[in-house]
């Protein structure tokens, strides 16, 4: 079963995610690539925050799972907050594996992470988070601007 979320559910739930997180007073985002980066822009905008960085993680390939999660990137931080932010915990392993290397690798600064959707089956419960997921989530982002080239050309 698939879900589609639409930019008008993306915008009252990233308004309520942003108001969720205020009192962290995050000083940088840290986004995972992709699915975290609208999010991410968006939260920064609100919170007014411009330390945004990425580190990309690759776990599923389409809707099929990989048996390895791969990390590829660096982040660097001169804060002592930072907001870890992603689209979905689906299975949890990527918000799990990248907390664990941030509270590894970055001791003396406070991550917290936030989602828009979470999966009561996830290994990793974010510490933000808006909507239970139960289906496939189909993001407005992955399928409203889809290239559709003329072969002809």
């Amino acid at each position: 079963m698939k879900q589609y979320y639409s930019y008008e559910n993306f915008k009252s739930d990233t308004n309520r995610l942003i108001n969720n997180v205020a009192d962290f007073e995050a000083e940088a985002i840290l986004s995972i690539a992709r699915g975290g980066f609208t999010l991410s822009h968006a939260m920064a905008e609100g919170l007014n925050i411009r330390d945004v960085q990425s580190i990309r993680t690759e776990l599923y390939d389409n809707e099929c799972k990989r048996e390895e999660l791969t990390l590829f990137g660096t982040c660097h931080f001169n804060v002592k907050r930072v907001l870890v932010v992603d689209d979905i915990a689906d299975s949890g392993e990527t918000l799990r594996f990248i907390m664990e290397y941030l509270h590894k690798n970055f001791s003396g600064i406070e991550f917290k992470s936030a989602t828009l959707f979470y999966k009561k089956t996830s290994c990793y419960k974010p510490d933000y988070w808006i909507n239970e997921a139960n289906a496939w989530i189909e993001f407005f982002w992955e399928k409203d601007f889809i290239c559709e080239r003329d072969d002809a050309s």
